[in-house]
């Protein structure tokens, strides 16, 4: 268990003492709720976001704006931003990101899909919403160059969270938080 994200020696053994002293019926359940799950959750074939279906919900929805597109890394990124309720267009997963010493290239993610996709569909703009690491940057560089003989390739803006203090905030994020300020209404 100690191989699943945010998952410590700790949880793992109290995670493990827990499903010991469960019925044996119960744990049988929860595996072969597992089992089920990996079976019929597969990629959407739009926007490769997790789906059950051939083509993901958010696709399917009409009342969505296809004139823009957010280009996240991960699955977990979409489920983040539909929970700020403030996104109304479509999405792109790539599957990660640009990581030469991890071996992944554009080739492993969706990013030729991505062309594609922006080639036909012409959206007005496309919003890179890449965190900013040094492999997210790489990715959101190397994507603004191929996406802007299409259309608008625009990034999110980067910055103190709000409750932040600025002494504790590094140079980076105090450096972006400047770029992206805006003008008070």
């Amino acid at each position: 268990m100690q191989r699943l994200p945010g998952v410590g020696p700790k949880t793992a053994q109290r995670l493990a003492l827990h499903i010991l002293k469960r019925p044996e019926a119960e744990i049988e359940a929860l595996a072969q709720a597992l089992i089920e799950a990996k079976k019929q959750i597969g990629l959407c074939s739009v926007c490769f976001h997790l789906s059950a279906e051939p083509v993901c919900e958010i696709c399917r929805n009409a009342n969505r704006d296809n004139s823009t597109i957010c280009v996240v890394a991960d699955p977990r990124d979409v489920i983040a931003l539909e929970k700020t309720r403030e996104y109304k267009g479509k999405y792109h997963v790539l599957g990660g990101v640009i990581s030469p010493i991890d071996g992944i290239g554009p080739e492993q993610l969706t990013i030729q899909a991505l062309v594609r996709r922006v080639s036909q569909q012409k959206p007005q703009e496309v919003i890179m919403a890449i965190s900013p690491s040094v492999e997210g940057e790489t990715t959101t560089l190397y994507l603004g160059q191929l996406l802007k003989p299409f259309t608008k390739v625009t990034r999110i803006a980067f910055g103190l969270p709000v409750g932040g203090d600025l002494e504790y905030a590094d140079e980076l994020t105090l450096a972006r938080a400047l770029e992206g300020r805006r003008e008070l209404d």
